[in-house]
């Protein structure tokens, strides 16, 4: 009993990390895996921003392809690396040691880092970044303090930065005007980028969706056959019960 206790004493806090901190809200992500269009500008996204430096290593362009419906032609001239096959693992060309000294720590595998944070951590965590000149990259993240790892993003989404602003914190029920209050370490945007803040979180949504799938490739399959193994489930249950009857008839 005491090893029980201490197993879940030693959990307890890597739980809390995984869900992003006690003190910290996250944003709802509403994941939708069978939102093919989303999943595909996420595969997107992520090639194009993200590869470069976090590989897909237990995935395979060639599973990505069919899942998400995309032509592997398409898919071998938009989104796979020269000289690479379609029946590859998705990695890239990053030395760990180079990734060590380029970023302080080698940037890790992204297959299954929307089981490791949930989509909901990711979500928040994407949209997070703001300038701190005190940093090697010149950002931090609201979500994971003093990340080591630059905003790639920052071109879409825009200068964001963190101070005192004013929060929408209600509604007047008589004239149904906003209500407002200033508050201290706010995220805002100072300078907008080449997307609206509409846009981006969009693009953020497609990128974790993608993820959310990534991580887990036969959830959709999981899901339609819980159903099949329900209703079996669920007819079987008429000839186990009146079996069941049938035996304890004569039983007083």
């Amino acid at each position: 009993m005491k090893k029980l206790f201490a197993l879940i004493a030693a959990m307890v806090p890597a739980l809390a990390i995984a869900a992003g901190g006690s003190n910290i809200h996250l944003d709802e992500h509403k994941t939708d895996l069978y939102d093919k269009a989303s999943l595909q500008r996420g595969a997107q996204v992520y090639m194009n921003y993200c590869m470069g430096c976090h590989s897909l290593e237990h995935s395979r362009y060639n599973r990505v392809a069919k899942d998400l419906d995309i032509p592997e032609e398409l898919m071998m001239e938009n989104l796979v690396f020269p000289d690479t096959k379609i029946g590859s693992l998705m990695t890239n060309a990053m030395r760990p040691e180079d990734g060590k000294v380029w970023f302080g720590a080698t940037p890790p595998d992204l297959t299954l880092v929307a089981r490791v944070r949930r989509p909901d951590w990711l979500y928040t965590y994407l949209r997070s970044f703001y300038e701190d000149p005190s940093r090697p990259w010149g950002v931090n993240n609201a979500v994971f303090k003093d990340v080591g790892m630059p905003h790639v993003l920052a071109g879409l989404q825009g200068r964001q930065v963190k101070g005192t602003a004013q929060v929408a914190v209600g509604y007047d029920t008589l004239t149904g005007q906003e209500i407002t209050e200033e508050k201290d370490g706010v995220l805002y945007l100072a300078e907008e980028g080449t997307l609206t803040p509409k846009e981006y979180d969009r693009l953020v949504f497609d990128l974790v969706n993608f993820l959310t799938y990534v991580a887990e490739p036969i959830a959709v399959e999981r899901q339609r056959l819980g159903w099949w193994v329900l209703l079996f489930l669920a007819i079987f249950f008429v000839p186990v019960y009146m079996l069941n009857k049938e035996f304890w008839r004569d039983v007083k």
